[in-house]
């Protein structure tokens, strides 16, 4: 089974072991995002795997730590996410799914304002068809919230500027895709600035959308 799968975010074999008793929850966890990052930067296959999968490991290290610990969650949902869609945006595993779509949850439940869960969350819900959860509606409407309380949040402008565009709201998507560019390069989001840019391009590049005017 493949369908389209966007999301955003998104995050492997042994690491160099310490005692857990020696780690934190919040230490792994910050581990496994920044391992996300550098997966998302990489070009090769095997290096993007390999940081996902150690991704992945940091953070159900952090989980055996606190399970309770939001980031923990949603570091793995960030690993899980990004290898669902390593070779594309496309979904084979069902099962790979509903795990990283419950770890997005769990996240929210422990930190119902974690802005970037929230993000994620909106993303998905504007992305996904409804027959696996998707609601537009509502996505956009956490979207706009994200953005309203988040200065620094890039792939919620992305995802609203691609629906403004679709709406033929021109100047609001080149508007939000712009701020989402500056905020990545200031933040040195290299693992953002990519997609940042591609959007831009694409809508600059877009033709304007013509409205009739009844006579």
């Amino acid at each position: 089974m493949r369908v389209v799968l966007v999301v955003l975010l998104g995050v492997f074999s042994a690491v160099p072991g310490i005692g857990l008793a020696q780690e934190s929850a919040k230490q792994l966890s910050a581990q496994a995002l920044e391992e996300c990052g550098l997966g998302r930067q990489a070009k090769e296959r095997s290096v993007r795997l390999a940081h996902f999968e150690k991704s992945q490991a940091l953070a159900e290290r952090a989980l055996d730590v606190n399970d309770e610990y939001a980031d923990a969650h949603f570091a793995l949902f960030c690993s899980l996410g990004e290898q669902l869609r390593i070779d594309g945006e496309n979904l084979t595993s069902l099962l790979g799914f509903r795990r990283m779509l419950r770890e997005l949850d769990r996240t929210l439940e422990l930190a119902p304002d974690h802005l970037d869960a929230l993000s994620s969350k909106g993303t998905l819900l504007v992305r996904l068809p409804f027959m696996l959860g998707g609601d537009a509606k509502k996505g956009e409407q956490i979207l706009r919230r994200v953005v309203q309380r988040d200065p620094k949040a890039v792939i919620a402008r992305l995802t609203l500027a691609k629906i403004d565009e679709e709406r033929g709201n021109r100047m609001e998507a080149l508007t939000l895709a712009t701020e989402a560019l500056q905020i990545a390069q200031a933040e040195r989001r290299a693992d953002l600035i990519p997609e940042a840019q591609a959007t831009l391009a694409e809508l600059r590049s877009a033709q304007p959308v013509s409205r009739s005017v009844s006579p």
